[in-house]
């Protein structure tokens, strides 16, 4: 682990695109997701779950992921050149991406309970994404439209009427860091109420 401290890391994470082949050691990946469980969660909880895809078991989740855009009508289902061209290319670049780290929690009837899940689950990947940059690695927080699919949830193992997709991140070592786009000043969102 490289050491690094916590206000570095928050300001200097990046959300990587660009990922080296190399994979990473279990034991790290453990570690990481280790350190994004100290997330704050209502009643100790604890509702996330992780389905890690790595290696050859990337083939089914990038396949049920193109099944699902042509399902809801992102890609054609035709067999013509362009369409086979790109889906080849989607299939490629989803393929070498080193690890898919897809994040869920069993959804509650709720509205309250689920939204404290569901915060808590984003608290987990944020406290994730952060531990992973001290150990050099980066991860790429998608929300994309097969996560609403009760279709591809299915096809991956889930059962669509209780569990909730809430991301799936895509890990390795960067490629290239993007750079520092800044923030908006605090000053321009932040109203303090005194009286």
């Amino acid at each position: 682990m490289i050491p690094i401290d916590l206000l570095t890391a928050i300001k200097a994470r990046r959300s990587i695109h660009n990922f080296k082949h190399d994979e990473i050691d279990h034991a790290t990946l453990r570690e990481i997701l280790t350190y994004g469980s100290y997330a704050p969660t209502h009643y100790m909880k604890e509702p996330w779950q992780i389905k890690l895809y790595e290696k050859g078991g990337k083939q089914n989740f990038v396949d049920a992921i193109i099944a699902s855009y042509q399902r809801i009508g992102m890609l054609k289902t035709s067999d013509d050149d362009k369409t086979q061209k790109m889906i080849g290319s989607m299939k490629q670049f989803l393929l070498q991406i080193p690890h898919h780290a897809l994040i869920y929690f069993k959804e509650e009837t709720d509205h309250v309970r689920y939204e404290e899940e569901y915060a808590a689950v984003c608290a987990f990947i944020q406290n994730a994404q952060l531990a992973a940059w001290a150990y050099g690695i980066g991860m790429l927080w998608t929300i994309t439209p097969y996560m609403h699919d009760k279709g591809f949830a299915e096809e991956i193992g889930l059962d669509s009427s209780s569990d909730k997709i809430a991301a799936v991140m895509q890990i390795g070592y960067p490629e290239k860091i993007p750079r520092d786009k800044g923030r908006t000043p605090i000053g321009d969102k932040l109203e303090f109420i005194s009286e």
